[in-house]
């Protein structure tokens, strides 16, 4: 294990000729920040969320969100302070150690493969009905095995539309996602605007039918506050996409800050809107579960015309979370390629000055996953690698603040150790609070990362040169 301990130089750049070419501002970075937060969490997820918790769910949005406030504010000053691609990972190498930095890149692996996974399922719950309506696509093809179906080729269909829109270039792609957001937006605004006048306060009684803490029913099914919590947070996460996108920032001492911290409050207050709207509006018993929530409620309500419009534009706006979060996984392949611990040569950028090889071999990694493995599986097992990745974040944040108090900080986060703390014990108490089989499955996946590190990146690391 000699060299566990290795750190990098905080202030390590890249060569001239493998450094990622600056064209995003602000908004493009905030139109990715939303787009990768405002998704498949509050699309179809609070479906997930209200069958675990109720209406506490309203709870469980607060909660989960405060804990990504902290989060994301550890972000800020980590990413202004360090404008490079890897995020968490490059963090944790400079400030923690090689070892560390490589369970956080391997943690961040898991996250970013398994939200896109996801997302791409939660887009083919919407875009299966419209398919099989309109252009007759068999519904076995679009759904995976755990839900009767043989391979959700839609799924696996819009992961590689999304791969090759980021191939083609970073500017193009923002550009697009900023549209998509917008959409996006508009479209959650409806269903406010619909279902809000509906509010009655008899739906939300029992407020929490299954308690606060996490309790394991007859069922085997995890139920509480907390466990909602610990699902949900899905939905919060993905301004951590922005910091991958450090060094294609143009102001990153400025852009990043205003990308992560603004995306967050912008999204806080859009999930409090539509939640309230949601639970509210029918019983959650009728919604529990359903893999197109807000359409259902639409219905219930009687507006099918206004339902039609919100799953068309959530075929249309959901792959803005498969572009932010299939930007990230590739950034941090390249940041881990170029520090040795993956093939150099997947690191290589193509013409266009984008990592085309990490980004194909990402969507069919992730293409796997979304054709076979269910959605809520998928995303408890996605949220054991993010809160890793941000109780590592919320580390460095500590520990940079005793080891360099001095240190130029463009973003200086008030009170920075509570909010440090805050974000470890707080991902801390969401880590437990996840489902047994999830963090068992955490523990074999990191238990294979540690496998592959002391068999083949530990010698390869450049560091061990």
């Amino acid at each position: 294990m000699a060299g566990w301990n290795r750190r990098k130089s905080i202030d390590a750049a890249p060569a001239a000729g493998e450094r990622l070419t600056p064209t995003l501002s602000w908004p493009h970075l905030l139109a990715l920040g939303v787009g990768a937060i405002v998704g498949t969490g509050i699309l179809t997820l609070i479906g997930v969320g209200v069958d675990r918790a109720g209406p506490s769910v309203l709870l469980s949005f607060a909660i989960a969100g405060a804990i990504c406030a902290c989060a994301a504010l550890a972000y800020a000053e980590m990413a202004t302070m360090m404008p490079a691609a890897g995020s968490a990972y490059t963090y944790s190498y400079a400030v923690l150690g090689e070892l560390i930095a490589w369970v956080v890149g391997w943690s961040l692996i898991l996250e970013y493969s398994l939200v896109v996974s996801t997302v791409a399922v939660g887009w083919s719950g919407y875009a299966a009905p419209l398919l099989a309506q309109y252009f007759h696509v068999p519904m076995a093809v679009m759904k995976g095995p755990d839900a009767g179906g043989i391979i959700n080729l839609s799924a696996i269909f819009i992961i590689a539309v999304v791969a090759g829109l980021l191939i083609l270039g970073t500017r193009e792609s923002a550009r697009l996602n900023t549209i998509l957001v917008i959409i996006k937006i508009a479209t959650l605004s409806l269903f406010v605007a619909v279902a809000l006048p509906h509010f009655d306060s008899a739906n939300l009684h029992p407020f929490m039918p299954y308690g606060f803490p996490k309790t394991t029913g007859a069922d085997n099914v995890a139920r509480g506050v907390m466990a909602a919590a610990a699902i949900i947070f899905f939905a919060f996460y993905g301004f951590d996409a922005i910091s991958t996108a450090a060094e294609e920032a143009k102001r990153p001492e400025r852009d990043l800050a205003i990308g992560i911290v603004g995306s967050m409050f912008a999204c806080t207050i859009i999930y409090i809107l539509v939640a309230a709207a949601a639970v509210g509006a029918v019983p959650f018993t009728k919604f529990a579960g359903s893999p197109e929530p807000l359409a259902l409620i639409l219905r219930e309500l009687h507006s099918g015309g206004v339902a039609k419009v919100v799953a068309v534009a959530a075929v249309i706006a959901l792959p803005t979370v498969l572009l932010g979060f299939l930007y990230g996984q590739s950034r941090i392949f390249l940041a881990m390629a170029r520090d040795g611990f993956l093939p150099t040569r997947l690191a290589a950028l193509s013409k266009r000055g984008t990592p085309a090889r990490i980004t194909i071999l990402t969507a069919i990694l992730v293409a796997v996953l979304a054709g076979l493995l269910p959605l809520d599986e998928i995303a408890a097992l996605a949220n054991a690698g993010t809160l890793i990745a941000f109780i590592s974040v919320g580390t460095c944040l500590i520990v940079m603040r005793r080891r360099e108090p001095n240190r130029r900080r463009p973003f200086r986060v008030p009170l920075g150790i509570l909010v440090g703390l805050g974000a470890i014990f707080g991902c801390l108490y969401l880590f437990i609070s996840l489902p047994t089989k999830t963090l068992l499955w955490c523990i074999v996946w990191n238990s294979i990362g540690l496998a592959v590190y002391l068999i083949y990146s530990r010698h390869r690391s450049l560091l061990a040169q």
